[in-house]
């Protein structure tokens, strides 16, 4: 605990809802008390908070027949109040404020922006405040929404660079099998870059109220983990779930995934949560793979690429291809997709991707 300075906390809607899709006020409560308790260590907190559609599905029960977006939108128009009113008076109750941070997954796609999320959040950490982040469903439509609060809080732990970030779900952590099952086995560790099959030990079902499901988790968390993040998975539900992780007061059942120990520039962190923002892709031949996937630092040079794909601006991202095909690196280029074209192949020229300003997303063995 002592190392955890700056902490993330993601809590998901089955935590925070009852069965009959209202807000758990109890729970939340309970949730509120123990981030006071860690206020009080002077630890900085930001809480990423879903909830909110749930919260207005529970009250506008009587609107029906309408298409997913539009019921989004809806229910999270009015269930952002009663979510941040009920979380304004909890804290308020330990004389603490908190503050509401309402974000697009396109509010990421460009540095500019993610610097302006950055600073607004930097300031109210600086003056005592708790972000309350949370997607704005009322405007984000379904091919730009993020796959769920768990990517949301993925971006927004490297974003910030805190130490360590809990998921807060309604399972007690990563299973090797259906969690149902006796068979099943807690996976209490996850080493950086573990070869794990995901599809067979991680259940792909998704909760009855948010939308994603644990095998969204444990890729988020693999991917913030290696980007030098410790990650637990537990389960929100449990009585004084935070403080006995954090302050180890007593054992509990959780998934912790180990943080990577090589350090990941702020550009490179923004880069490796932006897949999603690609504009394009590139292709290169075997000798400019081998030198991108060595231990050696390398840029991307024109030399090596042999196709490119899309249409994109100077300082766009772009998704690097393998010989075979297969997407293994983001990059932030350095031209446009003309000068690309124009270029590729020949020697001697500026790199199109610098080595500063790629990421790898996984490397053979």
């Amino acid at each position: 605990m002592e190392t955890y300075s700056r902490i993330a906390i993601k809590v998901g809607s089955n935590v925070l809802t009852r069965p009959d899709g209202r807000l758990d006020l109890t729970r939340m409560s309970a949730l509120v008390d123990q981030i006071a308790e860690l206020r009080r260590m002077d630890k900085e907190v930001i809480l990423i908070s879903s909830g909110a559609v749930a919260a207005g599905k529970g009250e506008m029960k009587e609107c029906t027949g309408l298409d997913a977006v539009s019921a989004r939108q809806l229910f999270s128009a009015v269930g952002q109040i009663k979510l941040m009113n009920r979380y304004d008076e909890f804290f308020g109750g330990y004389g603490l404020r908190c503050g509401q941070v309402l974000t697009m997954k396109e509010s990421f796609s460009t540095r500019r922006h993610y610097l302006n999320q950055k600073q607004c959040m930097e300031v109210m950490l600086e003056h005592g405040i708790v972000p309350v982040v949370n997607e704005n469903d009322t405007v984000s439509v379904t091919e730009l929404m993020f796959t769920d609060n768990d990517e949301l809080s993925g971006l927004v732990a490297t974003m910030m660079g805190v130490d360590v970030l809990l998921i807060l779900s309604n399972v007690d952590g990563v299973y090797d099998g259906d969690p149902a099952l006796p068979t099943s086995a807690l996976l209490r560790e996850v080493v950086p870059d573990a070869r794990l099959d995901t599809d067979s030990i991680v259940q792909t079902s998704r909760s009855s109220l948010g939308r994603g499901g644990m095998i969204t988790k444990f890729r988020m968390a693999q991917k913030v983990a290696s980007e030098g993040i410790t990650v637990i998975i537990a389960n929100g539900k449990r009585e004084h779930i935070l403080t006995d992780i954090l302050l180890e007061r007593n054992e509990v059942p959780y998934t912790r995934f180990l943080p990577g120990s090589h350090p990941v520039s702020g550009v490179k962190k923004w880069i490796a949560h932006s897949e999603g923002f690609a504009k394009g892709k590139i292709q290169i031949n075997e000798g400019a793979y081998r030198a991108l996937l060595s231990s050696q630092a390398a840029s991307l040079l024109p030399v090596g690429v042999v196709a490119v794909e899309g249409q994109f601006e100077k300082d766009d991202i772009v998704q690097i291809l393998a010989p075979d095909g297969s997407a293994f690196a983001l990059g932030k280029i350095s031209c446009s997709a003309e000068e690309v074209q124009s270029r590729m192949g020949l020697q001697g020229e500026r790199p199109f991707v610098h080595y500063n300003n790629l990421y790898i997303e996984w490397r053979t063995e």
